[in-house]
């Protein structure tokens, strides 16, 4: 029996692979901070630690043995560092849970963004404390942290694996982004969309990523590879919310307007949260091909999450509470 360490694995897709892992009769232990309450199954052991802090990590895995290492909280390269260091000869496998966003910092790439568009020049830092330099600074370290881990496969034969995400859509998101549109589209007020940018949509459902996991876990594929987990379909917002709307038997009212006007009347982006620069747009061919990956259908899927909101109970989320303002301002526009 595998014995695997999860690093995370009490929120969104983490608790999804956890109650996975429990079902495939793995051995797991979870190492996070211990400050979600999440349902964590019997037998499941628990290491809370502050992983940015590398004697708690030392100390917390000293005399352990893990075949396995999954980790969805490895965000910057001296926590990279600290994994190879202390893992080095001692695992089968190291499935680091990466971003589309190291794309989004180099120049001149173009979408949809494939493996092969990782290497190149980096655009600068913003210099301004912006939510542009905090989308950019993710992306940066996620970069130097992939960097590591495949430095250390080059030098050392470190066998991680780098699976590339885009937005990951999920019945347990914390960020309930596409509950924030499920509810715009329920209520059959306008939906306020940002003229640009108009990138389009290629997503990916939560399980599938956790089916992508595990398809590592069982075999030996893909060790010093990167691949990007991504759904088939790529759409626009337009189609996105017809689609949605679709499964719940309504038409999206859209109305477009300026960035600038949103963002100045503060509903950015809580009105659209699929409409921002920040946003990668990923092919996914590589593992079709190399992993055996197939994909949920888009309609599927967001049926899957509708089944879901319409069966439990979820506390409205701070991003749908200025909606009576969203009406307001379409009809005073318009």
């Amino acid at each position: 029996m595998k014995h695997i360490l999860l690093i995370g694995g009490t929120r969104n897709v983490g608790y999804a692979l956890t109650q996975e892992l429990v079902k495939h009769d793995y051995r797991l232990t979870l190492l996070n901070r211990g400050r979600e309450h999440a349902n964590i199954p019997e037998g499941v052991a628990r290491l809370h630690v502050d992983r940015t802090d590398a004697n708690q990590i030392k100390r917390a895995l000293m005399a352990k043995k893990f075949d396995i290492v999954i980790d969805f909280a490895l965000y910057k390269q001296p926590e990279a560092q600290t994994m190879v260091r202390l893992l080095q000869d001692e695992i089968e496998r190291y499935i680091f849970v990466s971003t589309g966003q190291v794309y989004l910092v180099r120049e001149d790439a173009e979408r949809p963004y494939s493996e092969d568009d990782y290497s190149g020049r980096l655009i600068p830092s913003p210099k301004e404390l912006t939510y542009a330099r905090e989308e950019w600074e993710y992306g940066y370290n996620k970069r130097m942290a992939e960097d590591t881990l495949h430095a250390a496969y080059e030098e050392n034969g470190f066998p991680y694996t780098s699976l590339r995400l885009p937005m990951v859509n999920s019945e347990r998101d914390p960020f309930k982004r596409i509950y924030n549109y499920y509810l715009r589209l329920k209520d059959g007020g306008p939906i306020l969309i940002p003229e640009t940018p108009n990138y389009p949509l290629r997503h990916i459902y939560g399980m599938d990523v956790v089916r992508a996991i595990l398809l590592l876990i069982e075999s030996d594929k893909g060790i010093g590879r990167a691949y990007n987990i991504s759904q088939d379909e790529t759409v626009s917002i337009d189609d996105f919310l017809v689609i949605l709307g679709e499964v719940i038997n309504t038409v999206p009212d859209i109305h477009r307007f300026s960035r600038r006007e949103l963002e100045a009347a503060g509903f950015l982006p809580d009105c659209s949260p699929f409409t921002e620069r920040w946003m990668s747009e990923l092919s996914n061919e590589r593992s079709k091909r190399e992993l055996g990956m197939t994909y949920t259908p888009l309609r599927t899927y967001l049926q899957n999450l509708v089944n879901y909101y319409e069966s439990h109970e979820i506390k409205t989320p701070t991003t749908f509470k200025r909606r009576h303002a969203e009406i307001q301002f379409a009809h005073n526009v318009d």
